[in-house]
């Protein structure tokens, strides 16, 4: 699939990722640099907590998350964020099979700047069960296709 321009999307357009198998250590290694909680760092110190046991840090879901939103959605110019929310309904945990499936909700070309749009994108992280450990709601900045000039 090419590049996806505004003009190549629609309300209820689908997009499904690969897979991608969370690792212990790769949970451990991202929550020491980035988020060094107990309930991310050592499991037995994790299970006195609400999430009973070892959890992904939601910004490492996150960052996994892109890792397979962005060849599964081949946005031209890449994805573009210009606001959005995100949730983080159930912990990710070690051994958890991720996919990534997003939909178009709303395509609205700009009325001041031609060239470009707004495009809101639901992705939906889900585990090998098909429960939502991500739920990241984006409005995307997404180009309109160029207008090719006669030589």
């Amino acid at each position: 699939m090419g590049a996806l321009y505004l003009d190549d999307l629609a309300i209820g357009q689908t997009f499904t990722s690969t897979s991608l198998t969370v690792d212990e250590a790769a949970i451990k290694a991202f929550a020491g640099q980035y988020d060094p909680q107990p309930f991310h760092l050592d499991d037995a110190a994790a299970r006195g907590t609400l999430f009973g046991g070892l959890a992904a840090s939601g910004w490492h879901t996150a960052a996994m998350t892109m890792s397979l939103l962005v060849p599964s959605a081949p946005i031209a110019g890449g994805i573009i964020g210009g606001g959005g929310e995100i949730a983080w309904p159930q912990p990710t945990r070690p051994g958890d099979v991720l996919t990534v499936v997003s939909e178009v909700l709303e395509v609205t070309p700009s009325k001041s700047r031609p060239d470009r749009g707004m495009v809101v994108l639901r992705s939906r992280t889900l585990n090998q069960r098909g429960e939502a450990v991500q739920v990241i709601t984006m409005k995307l900045v997404v180009p309109r296709r160029p207008v090719e000039t006669p030589a």
